[in-house]
């Protein structure tokens, strides 16, 4: 079902709670909604569990990272609070302790609502959905996509030559001087390149008519329905819940405000 939702509006899914999770620094709330997101996500997505596991595990570890430093070094307004741990010249207080897990809780659901996005969503449908929905300009639009279809011939055309370069006997380059000249020995054939290949898309573009105009038609057509209204309404609404919940527990903290 996730890649059948309007690209925008799944974008719109993640970046409203996103921006509000940012206000939220009490633990409770991110842990419910992070849960709700990895729920959702696999519940209404065929995505392996295994391939989730593998993007999401090294964001734990630097999740773990955010909230060890936040703990060492978090700010007067928020170190408030008995002193857990001490060594050396950091002192960890509960109050420090709360924002730290916060904070790699808060990334944590950052990370899942972006994977339920990129691994849901096509690339293309997305950009076509911002040039009707958003009313992005054409030009652009074909513009992104053009550039993201060629990237994979960039990587192949570095390779083929990476290996003219090692059959002409040019070695691997020791010390930043050879670096660099070793930079510009494969920037400018990959530049020149990129150049021909844009004249040509140009012309073939031009050559079917396309002027750039927002007054087209479109082979595709993306539309917003009311199942798309729905997956919004539902993760806003689940949203304020935890919210609602963390108040009712007695967790809610905003923005340093106990509530």
């Amino acid at each position: 079902m996730l890649t059948s939702i309007n690209p925008t509006m799944k974008a719109f899914t993640i970046f409203i709670p996103g921006l509000l999770l940012a206000f939220i620094f009490d633990p409770l709330t991110p842990l419910l909604y992070l849960v709700f997101t990895i729920v959702m996500t696999f519940l209404l997505s065929d995505i392996s569990v295994k391939r989730w596991l593998l993007i999401f595990t090294p964001f734990v570890f630097v999740s773990l990272g955010f909230a060890w430093m936040t703990m060492l070094y978090s700010n007067d307004t928020f170190s408030g609070g008995d002193v857990i741990l001490s060594f050396w010249w950091f002192e960890v207080t509960s109050g420090s302790m709360m924002v730290a897990v916060s904070l790699g809780l808060r990334s944590l659901c950052l990370v899942a609502l972006s994977l339920m996005f990129v691994l849901t969503t096509d690339s293309t449908k997305f950009m076509l959905s911002l040039m009707q929905q958003i009313k992005l300009p054409p030009k652009l639009t074909f513009g992104i996509l053009a550039g993201y279809r060629f990237l994979p011939t960039f990587r192949h055309e570095f390779e083929v030559l990476r290996q003219a370069h090692r059959i002409r006997g040019v070695g691997r380059a020791k010390g930043i001087k050879e670096r660099i000249r070793q930079f510009r020995r494969y920037a400018i054939p990959l530049l020149a390149n990129a150049i021909r290949k844009a004249e040509r898309v140009a012309v073939a573009m031009e050559s079917k008519g396309f002027t750039g105009s927002p007054k087209r038609s479109h082979y595709h057509e993306m539309k917003v329905t009311r199942r798309d209204w729905v997956f919004f309404s539902t993760f806003v609404f689940v949203f304020f819940v935890t919210v609602f919940t963390s108040y009712l527990l007695g967790y809610l903290n905003v923005f340093g405000r106990q509530l």
